[in-house]
C-alpha cells in the first residue's frame, strides 16, 4: 500500500459531509448505473449462474446460496447473496475469516471463488439497493464490531454504500490487513469520482482474469 495513501487520513474526521460534499448529480447517475449495469450484468451471467449452481448440488447437499448478514450504509444490515462455496457445516465453530487454501472450500467453490463467479448473486443485492457496483466490501456484524474496538474510525467506512468490488479489493483483496483495508477505503471515499471509478473497473477484470488475492 502507498504510504501517501496512510498520510491522508487520521481515521477521524471522516464523516457524513465528506461524501454530501462530492457532486450530486455524479452521485445520483451512480445510482441510475447501478440499477442499469447489475439488471443487464444478472441478464448476462444467467447461464453461468445455472451450470454453477448444478455444480454445487451435484458436488456438496444444501442450498447452492448463501446468506449472510453483512453490515450496510450507516450501519444498516442486510443479508448479502453469494454461491455457496463451502461446505453446509463451514462455520459449525462459530464465525472465522477464510484463510489461504483452506480446507472447507470445495472443489467448486476453490474455482468460483478465484473467478469471483460466487459474487454474481450480489448483482441482486444491488437492484435492492443494498449495495453498489463500486464502493468497500460490506463486513459482517461480528467483525465490523471487533474491528471497530480494535481500530479508530474503522466505522467510517460506513457512510457510504458497500460494493460488489472496490479500491481495497483491488488493492490486495483477502491479503491485506483491516487496517490497510480501512486506509484504503477512506482513501477511496475521499477521492470518489467518475474516473476513480473507472480505475477501480479496470482493475476489477485484471483481478478477476489473474485470481490474485482470492482465497
Amino acid at each position: 500500500m502507498e504510504a501517501k495513501q496512510k498520510e491522508l487520513f487520521s481515521h477521524e474526521g471522516i464523516g457524513t459531509d465528506l461524501y454530501k460534499s462530492k457532486s450530486r448529480s455524479y452521485l445520483i447517475l451512480r445510482s441510475m448505473m447501478d440499477f442499469i449495469l447489475a439488471l443487464i450484468g444478472l441478464i448476462i451471467t444467467c447461464p453461468i449462474l445455472l451450470f454453477f449452481l448444478i455444480a454445487i448440488r451435484l458436488e456438496s447437499p444444501g442450498s447452492a446460496f448463501f446468506f449472510q448478514e453483512r453490515v450496510g450504509i450507516n450501519g444498516k444490515k442486510f443479508f448479502i447473496i453469494k454461491l455457496r462455496s463451502m461446505g453446509i457445516n463451514a462455520e459449525k465453530n462459530g464465525a472465522q475469516w477464510a484463510s489461504k487454501d483452506d480446507p472447507r472450500v470445495t472443489k467448486v467453490g476453490a474455482f468460483i471463488r478465484k473467478t469471483r463467479i460466487d459474487e454474481i448473486p450480489q448483482l441482486i443485492n444491488i437492484l435492492k439497493g443494498d449495495m453498489s457496483l463500486i464502493g468497500p466490501r460490506p463486513e459482517r456484524p461480528i467483525f465490523t464490531e471487533e474491528f471497530s474496538r480494535e481500530i479508530s474510525g474503522f466505522k467510517n467506512r460506513l457512510i457510504v454504500k458497500p460494493g460488489l468490488t472496490g479500491w481495497a479489493q483491488v488493492n490486495g483483496g483477502y491479503d491485506i490487513t483491516p487496517e490497510e483495508k480501512l486506509h484504503l477505503d477512506l482513501y477511496y471515499i475521499k477521492n470518489l469520482s467518475f474516473f476513480m471509478d473507472v480505475k477501480i473497473i479496470i482493475k476489477t477484470v485484471k483481478v478477476i482474469i489473474t485470481g490474485e488475492g482470492a482465497r
